[in-house]
């Protein structure tokens, strides 16, 4: 398979494993309405929350909608869109290093985007999907190194989103569309989730019952098929007399004897007049939506304009969103990539809109936003969408008002620069990042932290001896596995893995307990 080179590569192709994991430390002061409801927002790096957010949720999010700066060059809005910022130029002199003096605006993008897109994927379940819009700028660059990361068999659609409905004429061709890159985990199981569109209510004109069929309206579609096939080339005769075969190179949908049961069944119409080509009768009762195509055009989802005017009226004309998604858009990715109840995450968001649509929609959200704006805007949005907000797709929604989020900053990093666990670190918090490093998936949410048997997995049990678990803050009894430590241990039939600061027991004792002991914190993932 073909794979994009650039200056830099080789320096961020494993970075997100060096990412530091940091605590997340809740604001409750920002935090608003339910706060059980299992939403987030974050405000810090996306790399740094993405990595910090592995623990609780590797696996779990169905659907990712990112809008990441686009590298036109353009300076003047709030993402700083050639990848100039000085946070930014400060990473890249500290990852790439001497290199990143070379890079083209090109490079630092790919060096920006590549670790956060290895993290996003990590987040994703077996039948999850990302969804991420872009234009001309890095499209091309963006659609190959996501088949390096995702795989190429892994890719589902170049969605293109009409976002003009006027011409312009600054360009040598106007510039009217954006794309919606798709790809998943499993196509074969994404194919299986994804659902259909509803039908419009222009769509949904097209169906008449000029014969008053008792079962309701109905629509005309083709019976014939392209092909040849030698059980479907029968002769169906109208009720006129006529005779109908299927044109050259074509053939009659479905076998003679399926033809007949509809026939039967009042499903074929002949025209008005009774002498035109069969076709079926499709019901609006038994229409089951439309199959997703490519072109999402502005008066299904929305525009520029459209999305302007939404965040006008959220925060006036002076705000720094320049280019928002309406949320229609939104709403179409994820209304085919998720159910309510599922998580939506999004790593770039910006004025809040895809967590915005995710809770008018019944889904979980999880928002990170790196500037000031993540509460000036994202949790004033979301705010106002819990108190009732009527804008964006809130009508056609049905939505009323209700539940809630909780507002994160990233806190300090697990380990200091000498690689020690922080004496801040609460059990808890150790507790995930132990257990994830050493079986790869979350703790699940309703474990039993006030013992030091965090969990179990594939047949073995985890084990955290730290910050005197056992009530007793001495390290030579609390926190060091010794036998009188052993003994209080709960019990496991099987292999157990016990992290510690240390350990006292024989090679001998060790294989007859079935432990195999790792000390804090050389012998833990950072």
């Amino acid at each position: 398979m073909p794979t994009l080179n650039w200056i830099g590569k080789k320096a961020v192709m494993n970075h997100d494993r060096e990412v530091p994991f940091h605590l997340l430390e809740e604001v409750p002061d920002l935090s608003f309405g339910d706060k059980d409801s299992g939403n987030l927002i974050v405000q810090g790096d996306n790399l740094v929350a993405l990595k910090s957010l592995l623990p609780y949720y590797a696996g779990k999010v169905k659907c990712i909608y990112i809008d990441p700066p686009y590298n036109t060059g353009n300076e003047g809005w709030i993402y700083n869109d050639n990848v100039n910022d000085p946070e930014i130029k400060a990473w890249l002199g500290n990852v790439v290093g001497k290199e990143a003096e070379d890079l083209s605006r090109h490079d630092k993008w790919l060096c920006m985007m590549y670790p956060r897109l290895k993290l996003l994927r990590e987040f994703l379940r077996p039948d999850g999907s990302i969804w991420i819009s872009i234009d001309d700028n890095e499209v091309t660059a963006l659609r190959m190194i996501l088949d390096e990361i995702f795989g190429r068999n892994c890719f589902v659609a170049a969605n293109i989103w009409q976002k003009r409905y006027s011409r312009e004429n600054r360009e040598a061709i106007g510039d009217a569309h954006e794309y919606v890159l798709t790809y998943c985990r499993d196509i074969e199981h994404f194919k299986t989730i994804r659902n259909k569109l509803p039908l419009t209510a222009k769509q949904k004109k097209l169906y008449k019952n000029p014969d008053k069929d008792p079962r309701g309206d109905w629509q005309s579609v083709s019976l014939l098929a392209q092909g040849f096939r030698p059980n479907q080339m029968y002769e169906i005769i109208a009720p006129s007399g006529i005779v109908h075969t299927p044109p050259p190179g074509n053939c009659w949908k479905v076998v003679e004897s399926v033809f007949l049961q509809e026939l039967s069944d009042n499903r074929i119409t002949f025209g008005i007049d009774n002498k035109g080509v069969p076709r079926r009768k499709m019901f609006l009762s038994e229409a089951e939506g439309l199959v997703p195509w490519t072109w999402w055009n502005h008066e299904e989802v929305g525009h520029t304009d459209e999305a302007k005017k939404e965040i006008y009226a959220l925060f006036g004309a002076d705000n720094p969103f320049d280019t928002p998604k309406p949320e229609r858009l939104v709403e179409r990715v994820i209304h085919i990539a998720s159910n309510p109840g599922d998580i939506v995450m999004d790593s770039y968001l910006g004025s809040g809109t895809t967590c915005a649509v995710a809770h008018k929609m019944g889904r979980r959200y999880i928002g990170v936003e790196i500037g000031s704006h993540c509460e000036t805007h994202c949790a004033v949005r979301l705010k106002k969408v819990i108190e009732g907000d009527q804008g964006g797709i809130s009508k056609e929604q049905h939505w009323k008002r209700g539940g809630g989020f909780r507002y994160y900053r990233l806190g300090c990093p697990l380990f200091d620069e000498y690689g020690n666990v922080f004496g801040d670190v609460k059990f808890a918090d150790l507790a995930k990042h132990v257990y994830f490093s050493e079986t790869g998936t979350p703790l699940l949410d309703d474990a039993n932290l006030s013992t030091p048997m965090i969990g179990t997995r594939d047949g073995r049990a985890i084990y955290l001896l730290y910050n005197g678990i056992l009530k007793d803050r001495n390290p030579k009894n609390g926190n060091v596995l010794t036998r009188e430590v052993l003994s209080m241990l709960p019990p496991f039939d099987g292999s157990k893995v016990v992290y510690g600061t240390g350990c006292r027991l024989s090679a001998a004792t060790l294989r007859r307990e079935r432990i195999t002991f790792k000390q804090i914190p050389y012998e833990l993932a950072r």
